[in-house]
């Protein structure tokens, strides 16, 4: 986790610009693993999840708009 002596504060990896300083103050930041970061990719059981709330949420309007018929 990259860490920021002067401003006392953690900072997410996604959150560091490419040269490895702190977004505050502009320090080099202590436990940075590299000035290059992948960019986050959402996890595949993620989109699982999207996609059974969304046919259920489908399956469910069908129901309802058949209690209107």
């Amino acid at each position: 986790m990259p860490w920021c002596d002067p401003c006392a504060k953690n900072w997410t990896p996604t959150s560091v610009p490419a040269d490895g300083t702190c977004p505050d103050c502009g320090e080099p930041l202590e436990g940075t693993p590299g000035v290059e970061h992948e960019p986050y990719r959402t996890p595949w059981h993620f989109w699982v999840g999207v996609g059974a709330a969304a046919i259920y949420l489908g399956w469910r309007a069908i129901q309802g708009l058949m209690l209107l018929f």
